[in-house]
Parts: C-alpha cells; sequence; structure tokens
C-alpha cells in the first residue's frame, strides 16, 4: 500500500511515469503511447532509457483526451479537431447538456441525433 500513498503524493504537481498516469486515467500504457502519435500536444518528456515522464500538463492534457474518446463518444480526429479549437471557440456540442457514452444500449450518435431533432422541434413550436 505504500506504493498507493507514494502515488497519491505526487498529485501536488509532481511529473508521473507513464504506468502511472495509465493507472490514473484508466488505460493500458500503449493507449497513451497511441495518443502521443495522434495528439501531438501530448509530448512528455524523454529520459534516460527512453521513460517517459508526464508533467502536470500533460497529465490535463490526457485526462482531457480520455474525457474527449470515453466519456463524450468523440473519434481521434473529432477529439484532436476538439483540442485544436479549444483556443479560439469551444465545440459545438459543448453548448448543449452533455449526454452520456450510452444509455439501455443506445449509442451516443443517436442520441445526440435524437437530442438535436427535439431541440429543433422545440424551437419551431
Amino acid at each position: 500500500m505504500s506504493d498507493h500513498s507514494e502515488a497519491e503524493g505526487k498529485m501536488a504537481g509532481a511529473m508521473l511515469a507513464i504506468g502511472e498516469l495509465a493507472e490514473r486515467i484508466g488505460v493500458p500504457t500503449h493507449v497513451l503511447r497511441y495518443w502521443e502519435t495522434r495528439f501531438p500536444q501530448l509530448k512528455p518528456l524523454q529520459r534516460s532509457g527512453r521513460r517517459r515522464y508526464y508533467r502536470p500538463e500533460d497529465v490535463a492534457l490526457a485526462t482531457r483526451i480520455h474525457h474527449l474518446l470515453h466519456v463524450e463518444g468523440f473519434t481521434v480526429e473529432g477529439a484532436r479537431k476538439a483540442l485544436a479549437g479549444q483556443g479560439e471557440r469551444a465545440p459545438l456540442d459543448t453548448a448543449s447538456p452533455p449526454v452520456p457514452a450510452s444509455s439501455n444500449g443506445v449509442p451516443l450518435q443517436a442520441l445526440v441525433a435524437l437530442r438535436q431533432r427535439l431541440a429543433t422541434a422545440l424551437d419551431r413550436a
């Protein structure tokens, strides 16, 4: 258990190794390596032995990427566009209330389409 309390102590701005970050956000380490190839903003420090160390801003970005992909249901390309547009404007679907990734087995895209149709219908009423 001492390892767990040491990892918790790192929450205050220390760098995390790839395994620590993977555990924190709930993805395998190979997923983080893949994200590094798809999201140019995600650039951990690499020290001797090519070990990756994630700074607090990298941790925040990886957490945001995870949220976009696994909670909001974005594709990798959609998440890239959302992150690229963060400084300029918010993604279009952030203006409406968040939608769960799925509800009773209904895919996210179907729920978003339904929400848009309902909003259009209410605007006409």
